[in-house]
């Protein structure tokens, strides 16, 4: 089944006298299930389409569909709502609250959900131990290392079940052991949760745990290839 469907998105932004493209006719489908990463240099459009996918940009013309819903059609507040039930976010930053525990940071998208404080507690316990931090529940963000706060971020990203993970270059505040084990969680949460992933990254080296590789350039979609073939082509070109 076809999770998102993106058809002839345009991206304008104007710098004085010129209309510069930040997104130029850009299309593509991504079904259930599938682990993509999108590629890009700086300017290459890639955050852009992030943002777009996230509901957090709207573009100048074109089409989104997200699980069948037209997602330009939404007014702000109903945008919200569809971020809260089917995007799970995970960021370069973290984006932890500081002086807030473990548990309580992964039950905030629970908050405002509506989720009663029993079972959000049962399910950000669930989710904490999905991503191996169990014993860190209590742990304010400070009391733990950059990879066990990536890793509250992901259990926050997952815990009202959204069918769709966005991450935003996940692994960039990290060093290579631990960016090792972030990717393997979402390796872990693609395979055996079924969860539909789509990452951003400038790092082939954690493009390769994907499946799928959409690489941009000027807005463009250049190249969109499974993760054999782009290696392949990389292997070429190297």
């Amino acid at each position: 089944m076809t999770l998102i469907k993106v058809r002839n998105v345009i991206r304008t932004y104007q710098m004085g006298d010129e209309t510069f493209y930040a997104l130029n006719g850009v299309s593509f489908d991504i079904e259930e299930g599938e682990f993509v990463a999108i590629m890009g240099t700086s300017g290459s459009g890639k955050s852009t389409c992030m943002n777009m996918l996230g509901t957090l940009d709207r573009p100048t013309s074109g089409e989104y569909y997200l699980d069948g819903i037209d997602v330009f059609s939404l007014s702000s507040d109903e945008l919200s709502d569809i971020r809260n039930k089917k995007i799970g976010f995970v960021f370069q930053g973290f984006n932890l609250i500081s002086r807030t525990s473990a548990i309580d940071n992964v039950c905030l998208p629970m908050i405002y959900k509506g989720i009663g404080e029993e079972e959000r507690y049962e399910k950000a316990r669930e989710a904490l131990k999905i991503v191996g931090l169990e014993n860190k529940e209590n742990n304010l963000p400070s009391q733990m290392s950059g990879g066990q706060q990536q890793r509250v971020a992901i259990a926050r990203a997952i815990v009202n079940d959204a069918p769709l993970i966005l991450a935003d270059e996940p692994t960039g505040n990290l060093d290579t052991k631990t960016s090792i084990d972030i990717m393997e969680f979402f390796v872990n949460l693609n395979e055996k949760y079924n969860k539909t992933v789509v990452l951003v990254t400038h790092e082939p080296d954690i493009a390769e745990y994907t499946k799928r590789i959409l690489k941009f350039k000027d807005g463009k979609i250049i190249s969109d290839l499974k993760k054999e073939d782009w290696v392949k082509q990389r292997n070429k070109e190297t």
